[in-house]
């Protein structure tokens, strides 16, 4: 209790918002300051269920910090004035090949898990086996036990895409961006989010991402200048991007280079000063 002036806590939907909420009723009894760092894209959906404790936690932070401008609007109306500080990479660790003649090397990376709609993936691939045969899909990521890896998975034998298809499993943090250089177009086909750290690591790397619109996408990605937006649930949709990317002229290579240049603003050399001028004023405001 005595060996720190100030409690930082990370706030999610579902399960994970009451170790928040009991973590901030116990800072509150103790006395003790706390900061409130928003996650996740299902957590304005989240608070709509659960108004209450929501808007109790957020008031009695001494400040909110969000990762994107997503949640700054969504999560405004629990409390007017939230902090920007993206999320951070360290850039030099990803390294950039442009896309300027890409492969029909397919790469997701999250975790098995519904709402990232995985399945969704293996109906691009099967949409876009005809015309390009030799397609390849990489499915990157830890099984959540929710039955939708074996949902993927059973797709794939569905679809009579064993051979195109592989599932190495969870890797390791410093393994993302060499797995991820093993393809030229990330798919991200979640139903919900907020700023995933894979995309913005794809982003990084250089590769094309074909993504839906849903959350925080949009806020983070631009359709036609560093990514392809595309309705949620909609895997023709989808295919076609894969399609204009592996097709058009001159379109990878732009969508590559304009992913990295992004990726960049959130090196941690540009979003480590933003935290510690707000961990300083928030110090000095509680002495």
């Amino acid at each position: 209790k005595e060996k720190y002036e100030l409690a930082e806590i990370d706030v999610f939907s579902g399960y994970a918002f009451i170790w928040a909420y009991l973590s901030g009723r116990l800072l509150k009894f103790i006395g003790k300051p706390f900061v409130l760092t928003l996650h996740g894209g299902n957590l304005p959906e989240f608070s709509k269920q659960h108004p209450g404790r929501v808007r109790w936690l957020l008031s009695q932070a001494v400040t909110v910090t969000v990762p994107s401008r997503y949640l700054q609007a969504s999560m405004r109306p629990y409390r007017n004035d939230l902090q920007l500080i993206p999320n951070a990479l360290d850039v030099s660790k990803y390294l950039f090949i442009e896309r300027s003649d890409p492969q029909p090397t397919l790469v997701w990376l999250r975790a098995f898990h519904e709402i990232y709609h995985p399945e969704m993936a293996i109906e691009v691939l099967e949409q876009l086996l005809d015309e390009f045969p030799q397609i390849k899909l990489t499915m990157v990521g830890p099984d959540k036990g929710d039955g939708s890896l074996q949902k993927t998975q059973n797709l794939a034998v569905q679809f009579n895409l064993q051979d195109h298809v592989s599932f190495p499993g969870a890797t390791s943090k410093s393994d993302v961006p060499a797995r991820l250089n093993e393809g030229d177009i990330f798919l991200n086909t979640t139903n919900f989010d907020n700023t995933p750290i894979s995309v913005m690591e794809a982003m990084a790397c250089g590769l094309c991402i074909v993504s839906t619109n849903v959350g925080g996408i949009p806020y983070l990605l631009e359709d036609g200048i560093d990514a392809l937006l595309v309705p949620p649930n909609a895997p023709d949709a989808m295919a076609a991007a894969v399609k204009r990317i592996l097709t058009e002229p001159g379109l990878a290579g732009r969508l590559s280079t304009n992913a990295r240049k992004k990726a960049e603003q959130f090196d941690w050399s540009k979003i480590l000063p933003q935290w510690e001028n707000l961990i300083s004023r928030v110090a000095e405001g509680n002495k």
